[in-house]
C-alpha cells in the first residue's frame, strides 16, 4: 500500500512539473526548470494529488463538492507551504501580491480555480485509471520500483536543501541592508555565480525575495535610524565636551 502511495507521489510530482514547464512556456516563451529540487518533479502536486486520491474521491458523485473542496484543500496546502518555507529558509520563493484577491502574496483566485479543475481531473480520470494500472502489476515489482525511487527522492531532497540553505546564509549576510529589492537583487547575484543546480533554483523561481531574519523591513529601517540618531548624538556630546573646555579655559584667562 505504501509503495503504491509512494508512486503515485512521484507520478503527480512529476505530471505537475510537465503542467508547470507548459504554463510557464506559454507565459514568458521559454524553457524554465521548475521546482527547487533537482528531479523533474514538483512535490507539492504529489501532495496535494495524494490529499485529493484520500480524502475528496469520496466526494466523486458531486461535482460541485468536490471541486471546492480541491480549491479549499489545495489553497490550504499551497499557503502553508509557502509559509512554512519561508520560515525555515528565510526566503520567499513565489508572490502572487500583484495579482487581485490574494491572500497575503501566498494564494490567489488565479491559481485557486485552476487547482479546483486538476482536483476533479484527479478524482475523476487519473485516480480510476491509476489504481486500474497499478492492480495489473506484480506487488514486488511496485515494491521495488518505489524503493528505487525513495533512494533517488531522498538524495535529491539532501542536495536540493542544502542548496536552498546557501539562500538562507547568503541572505543574512545582507541583514544591515535597509531595501528589500537590494536586498534580493544582490543575493541573487551571488548565488547565480555558484553552482549549476543553485543557478537553476534561482532561474525556477525568479521572483523569489528575501526575508530578513524574520524582521520586517520597516523594522530594520528604524533600527537603522536609531543606530544615526545615537551616532549623531554621541558627536554631539563630544562637540558640547570640547565646548565646555573651551569655557573653562576662557573663564580661568579671565580670572588673572
Amino acid at each position: 500500500m505504501l509503495g503504491k502511495f509512494f508512486l503515485l507521489f512521484i507520478i503527480y510530482s512529476f505530471v505537475g512539473w510537465i503542467v508547470e514547464i507548459v504554463y510557464n512556456g506559454f507565459v514568458h516563451k521559454k524553457f524554465v526548470n521548475r521546482g527547487f529540487l533537482i528531479g523533474p518533479y514538483c512535490p507539492i502536486y504529489g501532495f496535494g494529488a495524494l490529499l485529493v486520491t484520500v480524502f475528496l474521491t469520496q466526494f466523486r458523485d458531486n461535482f460541485i463538492v468536490a471541486f471546492v473542496m480541491s480549491i479549499f484543500l489545495f489553497s490550504i496546502l499551497e499557503y502553508s507551504t509557502s509559509y512554512l518555507m519561508e520560515k525555515i529558509f528565510k526566503a520567499r520563493w513565489w508572490d502572487y501580491s500583484e495579482y487581485k484577491f490574494n491572500i497575503n502574496g501566498r494564494i490567489c483566485l488565479e491559481t485557486m480555480i485552476p487547482f479546483g479543475l486538476l482536483g476533479c481531473f484527479v478524482i475523476y480520470v487519473t485516480d480510476p485509471l491509476l489504481k486500474s494500472l497499478f492492480s495489473l502489476m506484480n506487488p514486488l515489482f511496485i515494491k521495488i520500483l518505489a524503493i528505487i525511487l525513495l533512494v533517488i527522492f531522498i538524495a535529491d531532497l539532501i542536495v536540493s536543501l542544502k542548496i536552498i540553505n546557501s539562500f538562507k546564509k547568503t541572505a543574512i549576510t545582507f541583514l544591515k541592508r535597509d531595501n528589500t529589492e537590494e536586498i534580493t537583487k544582490k543575493v541573487k547575484a551571488i548565488l547565480l555565480k555558484k553552482s549549476v543546480w543553485t543557478k537553476r533554483l534561482m532561474q525556477a523561481f525568479p521572483k523569489v525575495k528575501a526575508v530578513i531574519s524574520n524582521i520586517n523591513i520597516d523594522f530594520i529601517k528604524t533600527k537603522l535610524e536609531l543606530k544615526k540618531t545615537k551616532r549623531e548624538l554621541k558627536e554631539t556630546r563630544k562637540e558640547l565636551h570640547e565646548t565646555e573646555k573651551k569655557l573653562e579655559k576662557q573663564n580661568k584667562k579671565l580670572k588673572k
